[in-house]
């Protein structure tokens, strides 16, 4: 099987696979492969934290021509997999062909195969539903290489159904869950995010403290609508992840300065069906303080463009000077796109690791706060 993530978390996500007990694990470029059963494949769609998607391949292949591509694709037996009254949708992404160079040209090739296999079989085809299909397939053309796989997932996993009330430019739920594992974090200390927005890095550090499946208010899996679909199996496999909840027993708080966000922040924390000891409350970071001497992990997607009051400049430097002054023994990372606002934080970057938010080229960066007489680093 193939699990998709974002540039950066492949590591992550191969740790992650490994402690849910996958095999033959292997890092590529924004994905991971593992070996897994059907079972293997509920739990990683339920509790992986920083996949986007999981893929299960039917058939890998080379080809020399359009008419070959064609006839290997035919020749699967998809009857196995849809129904003549089913519908399906292909997804098809295509690199360095010197035969598809259109994805969309791939995906209708491809559909033809499908839907010839079946009238000369039934004398019925499956309809092409982009909407809400039975199958959705996943075609990826590398050179003269073509995999095919069948999408587990559906929509995608950053969907957990927790955020029903979103602020100005939401941060992506995996994209959180995985800025928090990167920071170390796992609930052991007391944990901060000074400009919460909606709270999706409070809920996703929740989640994690409380070894909470991320999916578990998912509404529903591609996998569904498979024929191969066990319910049975699916409520054990549910069953024994929701065993493994633990008590959260760090405090978890964010902060945000719009009463009106903090609200809708509320209501995300509320929606969730287990109790995620969260405090929010509307205040300005900048006018803030630690309120105690114990160690502190603050993980903050400062707001950017029209979001900030200010230039960026004294923005940023406020947010140093803030460290600096009212939190000590800390451990900050801060996300953020602006390469050029980096260096009026004014703190030494303990760490500094590349990422993309959204299509966003970003660092995340560490910067460690020590107390007493011990500078900041």
């Amino acid at each position: 099987m193939l699990a998709k993530c974002f540039y950066g978390f492949e590591e992550i996500l191969a740790k992650e696979l490994l402690s849910l007990g996958a095999q033959k694990i292997q890092t590529g470029r924004r994905n991971v492969s593992f070996y897994g059963d059907k079972g293997f494949m509920y739990k990683a769609n339920l509790s992986l934290r920083t996949a986007l998607k999981i893929l299960k391949p039917i058939s890998e292949f080379k080809f020399g021509d359009i008419n070959s591509f064609y006839e290997k694709i035919y020749n699967i037996k998809w009857e196995s997999l849809l129904g003549v009254n089913s519908a399906f949708i292909i997804n098809s992404s295509v690199f360095h062909s010197k035969i598809f160079n259109n994805s969309k040209f791939t995906s209708l090739k491809a559909k033809d195969a499908i839907a010839d296999r079946f009238r000369n079989k039934f004398s019925k085809r499956p309809n092409v539903d982009a909407k809400n299909p039975d199958l959705k397939i996943d075609i990826h053309v590398n050179k003269n290489t073509c995999t095919i796989s069948l999408d587990s997932s559906g929509e995608s996993l950053h969907k957990r159904g927790y955020k029903k009330y979103n602020s100005f430019a939401p941060l992506n739920e995996v994209l959180a869950a995985g800025l928090i594992l990167i920071s170390g974090w796992r609930g052991k200390t007391d944990f901060l995010d000074p400009m919460c927005g909606c709270g999706t890095i409070l809920i996703e550090a929740a989640m994690i403290a409380g070894n909470i499946p991320p999916n578990l208010q998912r509404s529903n899996f591609a996998f569904e609508k498979w024929i191969d679909w066990d319910q049975e199996l699916f409520d054990i496999i549910e069953e024994s992840v929701t065993k493994k909840i633990n008590k959260i027993d760090c405090k978890i708080f964010g902060y945000d300065i719009s009463n009106s966000i903090i609200r809708k922040c509320k209501k995300n924390i509320e929606e969730n069906d287990i109790d995620l000891k969260i405090k929010v409350e509307t205040r300005d970071f900048f006018k803030s303080k630690k309120t105690n001497k114990d160690r502190l992990q603050i993980v903050v997607n400062p707001p950017y463009d029209k979001r900030i009051p200010t230039d960026f400049k004294s923005f940023y430097s406020e947010i140093g000077n803030t460290l600096k002054r009212n939190y000590d023994n800390t451990s900050s990372w801060i996300l953020t796109a602006n390469m050029e606002a980096i260096k009026y934080i004014g703190l030494r970057t303990s760490k500094r690791i590349k990422l993309f938010n959204s299509s966003l080229e970003s660092r995340f960066l560490n910067y460690q706060i020590y107390s007493g007489s011990k500078k900041e680093k």
